[in-house]
């Protein structure tokens, strides 16, 4: 049997103040509310990127697995407490159908302000992705992956759109949310993106040209819109360059992440 170096809160009832943060966390009604990290990976990746974390709860059955061992003494480590929960409880604290064997809290970051751009738009070629009334949280934690992947500079997800820091984003995005700088106002986004010298590129389903035509090399914010609606007439005319990824009929569109990836990955293959 693991044993802990001082006692442990075993957490047997669902009326346990933790479980109420849980909830919050994973409903997530305000900005303010903490992020939610459901699973091994997660809280790892919470760790390795130096968040604070804390009201982590392991499943009193997974405490000997090899995996949960090496974490839990990481995370004694960095001095945060681990407690043990009962399964109805872990039920309650992990969103999945399948409850994980760990969890944690920890803050979520400042979404706005002139620190939050400046961080989007830093070095002297910033690659910025700019989302427009994403809704589908699954998406944006997608973009949020591949943008971290693809070696853009941040993630503007503002108007209309699902919040990034949401339990189901933060999972798509396999931990890239807490790391990638993330702001969550698209018009303030296409303000700082133009002061900061760079050229704006929306996403259009046709019209544009090939983005495999277009010089991504310099400072750059690719403008990227929600299912279905895409990006509003105003949004396309304030671009300095429309982008159209060439299709083999009858495919007319990709999603917001693919769309993303494709784009942002040319990018990349210009830079280097």
């Amino acid at each position: 049997m693991l044993s802990f170096d001082r006692p442990v809160q075993h957490i047997t009832s669902r009326q346990n103040p933790i479980v109420a943060r849980y909830r919050a966390a994973r409903e997530r009604k305000a900005e303010c509310d903490p992020i939610l990290l459901d699973g091994v990976h997660l809280v790892r990746e919470g760790l390795a990127a130096l968040r604070p974390l804390c009201d982590v709860v392991v499943a009193a059955g997974a405490v000997d697995r090899a995996e949960i061992r090496g974490l839990i003494a990481q995370l004694a480590r960095n001095h945060v407490d681990v407690r043990t929960a009962a399964p109805a409880v872990m039920a309650a604290l992990s969103p999945v159908r399948s409850p994980s064997p760990i969890v944690a809290l920890t803050s979520a970051p400042e979404l706005h302000g002139g620190a939050v751009y400046q961080r989007l738009f830093a070095g002297e070629r910033p690659l910025v992705v700019v989302g427009y009334n994403i809704q589908d949280p699954g998406n944006v934690g997608a973009i949020v992956r591949v943008a971290e992947a693809a070696g853009a500079t941040g993630f503007d997800v503002g108007t209309n759109s699902a919040d990034p820091f949401g339990w189901k984003a933060v999972r798509a995005s396999m931990g890239s949310v807490l790391r990638l700088p993330v702001a969550g106002d698209t018009n303030l986004g296409l303000d700082a993106a133009r002061r900061r010298g760079c050229r704006i590129f929306a996403l259009v389903p046709d019209g544009g040209r090939s983005p495999f035509d277009v010089d991504l090399r310099g400072p750059a914010a690719i403008v990227i819109g929600g299912e279905g609606a895409g990006l509003p007439a105003g949004l396309e005319d304030a671009s300095d360059e429309k982008i159209t990824i060439p299709m083999q009929p009858p495919v007319e569109s990709l999603n917001a992440a693919v769309s993303a990836a494709v784009v942002l990955y040319e990018a990349r293959r210009q830079r280097s």
